[in-house]
């Protein structure tokens, strides 16, 4: 069998690492590692596919930005319109790579697999993590039906969805879940095997694309303690707000009063909800406001950055929270 084209964008992270001592595992240097020793590391990679790799950035992917998405969403578009290529596998670190790859998944347009993988101990470290994560993210990558699941994170032998995938630990390698929604499948015997596909629009089915600019849009945390003059603040200069709301995505009373009259100046308001699951869904006492459904706070902000680079309308923004 004719071994798949895969292209390798690497964007650093702590598959990228280096510490002075084998055995530290926390005070590392993201980002140290070019993709050419990445792919030197892992010469098993050779016996599954034809395997391409560039350097897009390297960093430490606290250090991620709104720009960089553009630019990234940007070239692997490109890269998935290129014949000779049949899968893509991104490297990236892990604090941000839920968000990287769920911008991905509603704004790169293919049905070719687009998987995202890192590690959780640096390159140096003992028992690293990072060479058997992209060995599996290749061999995933290289399985065309994957294409049809959206973009996906293959970490720790686990393939899960850009959807619902978030990090949940700090330190250790088994730190991606999909929360209830659980993970798609598993990497075993060098293919994934899954058991679940997203219903959301994703990739192949998505409308939305990235715009040359992001609409401002922050994240408010609510708690014990939340003023109005808080929100205020944060909601200076955006045009969105995400709520992080308590229970229900409910918030404060002050709160809720503060926020009418900017949504009748045009801020779109959208309540997530703090807690580890569940849904946020439409109450009269919150008229106004979109709901986002399961998403959490920070992929609910990627949604309504792209929603509003195509309109402002609240019902046509909400009907963009119910398809994605």
């Amino acid at each position: 069998m004719e071994k798949k084209k895969i292209y390798v964008l690497a964007c650093g992270g702590t598959i990228a690492g280096r510490a002075a001592l084998a055995d530290d595992l926390t005070g590392y240097a993201a980002g140290q590692t070019s993709i050419d020793e990445l792919l030197e590391a892992v010469p098993q990679l050779a016996d599954y596919a034809d395997v391409q790799g560039e350097q897009f950035c390297n960093i430490d992917s606290s250090d991620m930005t709104e720009a960089l998405w553009l630019s990234l969403a940007n070239r692997v578009q490109e890269v998935a319109d290129r014949e000779d290529v049949d899968g893509i596998v991104i490297t990236h670190g892990t604090d941000t790579m839920e968000e990287t790859a769920y911008f991905l998944d509603l704004t790169v347009h293919t049905i070719k697999p687009v998987v995202l993988t890192g590690s959780m101990r640096p390159a140096t470290a003992i028992s690293a993590d990072g060479p058997l994560n992209l060995l599996e993210a290749v061999q995933a990558a290289s399985w065309p039906d994957l294409g049809k699941y959206g973009v996906v994170i293959v970490m720790n032998s686990t393939v899960h969805s850009a959807r619902f995938v978030e990090k949940t630990d700090t330190t250790h390698a088994d730190t991606f879940k999909g929360r209830q929604m659980g993970c798609l499948g598993y990497m075993q015997d060098g293919r994934p095997r899954l058991y679940q596909q997203p219903l959301r629009k994703h990739t192949w089915s998505s409308d939305l694309a990235a715009p040359k600019e992001l609409p401002a849009v922050a994240i408010v945390y609510a708690y014990v303690g939340l003023t109005a003059d808080d929100v205020r603040r944060l909601a200076q200069g955006k045009v969105g707000l995400v709520i992080t709301g308590l229970g229900h995505g409910k918030m404060p009373e002050s709160v809720w009063h503060a926020l009418q009259p900017l949504m009748e100046q045009g801020l779109v308001v959208v309540r997530a909800a703090r807690a580890l699951g569940g849904m946020v869904t439409q109450v009269p006492a919150y008229d106004g406001t979109v709901t986002a459904d399961s998403l959490t706070p920070q992929k609910a902000k990627i949604l309504l950055q792209l929603a509003l680079a195509h309109t402002t309308d609240r019902e046509k923004i909400q009907a963009i929270f119910d398809a994605y």
